[in-house]
């Protein structure tokens, strides 16, 4: 019985892991640190200091995630460029959102700070259709912690929440605060996979 659809926002409602994981490699090989495209899976749903931490202690010879965090105001500055210039939310996935709009209360819940969410939301016309955007440092225990989740929930007054994902850490956040989760494959499969989900629900609790 759901009431709430949280959603995850990098690879889920919009494709942006691969712009995230191309501005990271851009940044990093200015200070030595070459990434490997094929390594894109291992960074998806990870907070941005978490990857930090780990591509510093690789590094060599390795440096302090502290001496290598101002390249992420870099990383940022360069992402907020790149999507200035596209349409991140697909027709089909806006209108899907303004669906589910009149049945669930809706959040977006992301790791990525909030100045590289809520501005595509905008453009697409949808950031009125959330209740709650929970997003980067804004809670302290970041994904796969299930603080995330939890707070969106609260945000919303939601009792019986689905998370929608499309990465382990973020699996591992929707399933720890004890909501039901569903991993889609891609975000142009949005659509059709929560489409699916959901009529298989025997029936679903109406936002009040």
């Amino acid at each position: 019985m759901i009431d709430s659809i949280l959603f995850d926002f990098d690879g889920v409602l919009a494709d942006t892991e691969p712009i995230h994981f191309a501005c990271w490699r851009e940044v990093l090989a200015g200070v030595g640190i070459e990434v490997a495209e094929s390594r894109l899976p291992e960074f998806v749903g990870v907070s941005d200091r978490a990857m930090i931490e780990r591509l510093a202690a690789e590094r060599r010879p390795p440096i302090s995630a502290e001496e290598l965090w101002p390249s992420y105001e870099r990383k940022k500055a360069l992402f907020r460029a790149r999507i200035a210039r596209e349409e991140l939310i697909r027709p089909e996935t806006a209108e899907l959102l303004r669906r589910l709009y009149s049945e669930y209360k809706l959040a977006v819940v992301s790791s990525s700070h909030r100045s590289e969410v809520e501005p595509p939301l905008e453009r697409a016309g949808v950031r009125p259709l959330f209740q709650a955007l929970v997003c980067g440092t804004e809670i302290q225990h970041l994904k796969p912690a299930p603080d995330p989740y939890l707070r969106a929930a609260e945000l919303l007054g939601a009792r019986n929440s689905l998370v929608v994902e499309d990465s382990d850490a973020g699996v591992a956040s929707g399933s720890a605060a004890g909501f039901a989760v569903l991993r889609i494959s891609a975000p142009e499969a949005l659509e059709r996979e929560l489409t699916a989900y959901l009529a298989a629900e025997p029936k679903h609790l109406r936002k009040p």
